[in-house]
């Protein structure tokens, strides 16, 4: 099956055929959202379409701290968008959350995020399950205490990371204060990307730091820094290929920094440096295929090949290349999200023929750094909505939900076009 078709210069695009409408689905004076675009096929929606996922906290004007604790909930899209609360977490952040992932073996029913013992700065992996009303699994790792980075679309694996290293490293990704193992060197050989099963519960590290540098050193020899990190752990959508990215030098103030691709199979092998850097958030496509910014362009990219393959649109039709992507799950849709003008912006692209709409803006607040609103779009399981952050009316965080809707099916009333819209000018805060 074809998962992703670019579109050919010779059909012509019809972009009156669709608009984008935007609903705001939660509200009240605590803040909501889901959080994170980094793992690939991250849907917010479980199985059924029924329940939307998301947390709950009392302030966003600042990294949260180790007891701050950020409440679970459920949307219950059957039932007015009533919110359940269900469970808590002490491992989150503004921009990833905790990494929601609804489990692909039971996608109906349970989803994975991470967690941290109070006492002890532990980062562990959750499973939860929402018909027990129960966590079923706690994924705990005395010697190398990581969190769920990424879960495998087939359900076999997730990938672990020391959120205590990425919170020293690089504050916006990491839990403030998690026990961070590997304080003391700047490549450890016990540290990196680990690999756990999700059945087994079996865990072994994939790639290590040391194994890493060892690799950018072939590339630069005279390499001098101050401690690598890892964000944005990939999985490709065969489950059996992973990007990332090895950094440096975020957190130090005119450092110089390091930000060098690598990929890597599901059992280890093919370690590879990529001299090709393609920016943003990429995504994956189909096979080794991934999706990114190059100068300009949204393009194409080819792990396996190291090569450029061809551009997605174009500058007219992704204005900010470099913006938060996601492609849907049945590989035909594809949608860009970028910052401009305090709001953020949502263009939803037709791969089949290169039809494109682009929302009104959704007003993101003045946060910025490591508190910042990025656009973050996730698709639902029936590839005509996404779910996106926004701020509301009332200077509250909460989550918005734009539709894919065929023109001859707009119907839409005054108060819900125009619910969302808010722009509070220099009154923010």
């Amino acid at each position: 099956m074809v998962l992703f078709l670019a579109y050919s210069p010779g059909i012509k695009a019809d972009s009156s055929s669709f608009e984008l409408v935007i609903e705001q689905i939660t509200s009240g004076s605590k803040h909501h959202f889901f959080g994170y675009i980094g793992q690939c096929q991250t849907i917010p929606w479980n199985a059924s379409g029924r329940y939307i996922i998301g947390l709950e906290v009392d302030r966003i004007d600042r990294m949260p701290e180790p007891e701050d604790g950020a409440t679970i909930f459920l949307i219950d899209t059957h039932d007015n968008n009533n919110i359940l609360r269900i469970d808590t977490t002490h491992a989150w952040n503004l921009q990833q959350g905790t990494m929601f992932f609804w489990n692909p073996q039971a996608a109906g029913t349970q989803f994975f995020f991470n967690d941290r013992d109070i006492g002890s700065g532990k980062v562990f992996t959750v499973l939860y399950d929402i018909e027990k009303k129960q966590r079923v699994r706690e994924y705990r790792f005395d010697d190398t205490p990581i969190g769920n980075s990424g879960v495998a679309s087939d359900g076999a694996f997730w990938l672990g990371l020391n959120y205590g290293r990425l919170a020293r490293l690089r504050l916006v990704t990491g839990y403030p204060e998690a026990l961070d193992w590997s304080k003391n060197e700047i490549a450890p050989e016990n540290d990196g990307i680990f690999i756990v099963g999700i059945e087994t519960g079996d865990k072994r590290l994939l790639v290590s730091y040391h194994l890493l540098e060892e690799k950018l050193k072939e590339l630069a020899p005279d390499l001098k820094h101050t401690g690598l990190f890892i964000n944005h752990t990939l999985w490709n959508r065969n489950s059996d290929l992973i990007y990332f990215f090895v950094r440096a030098g975020w957190n130090e103030e005119g450092g110089k920094r390091i930000n060098i691709p690598f990929s890597v199979r599901a059992d280890g092998t093919g370690l590879t440096l990529h001299e090709i850097h393609i920016g943003g958030h990429p995504e994956w496509a189909d096979g080794s295929h991934m999706i990114g910014r190059q100068g300009k362009n949204q393009i194409i990219y080819d792990v396996d090949e190291k090569k450029v393959l061809r551009p997605l649109g174009s500058p007219e039709v992704f204005p900010d290349p470099e913006g938060d992507i996601s492609l849907s799950p049945d590989g035909q849709w594809f949608v860009n999200g970028h910052k401009d003008g305090g709001k953020n912006f949502y263009t939803v692209y037709r791969c089949a023929d290169g039809a494109f709409a682009r929302s009104e803006g959704i007003y993101k607040g003045t946060y910025e750094g490591d508190i910042r609103i990025d656009p973050a779009p996730r698709w639902n399981r029936t590839n005509d909505a996404l779910l996106v952050p926004g701020i509301a009316k009332n200077n509250t965080r909460q989550m918005f939900v734009i539709r894919i809707v065929q023109r001859q099916n707009l119907i839409l009333s005054a108060e819900n076009q125009r619910r969302w819209d808010y722009d509070p000018k220099d009154k923010h805060h």
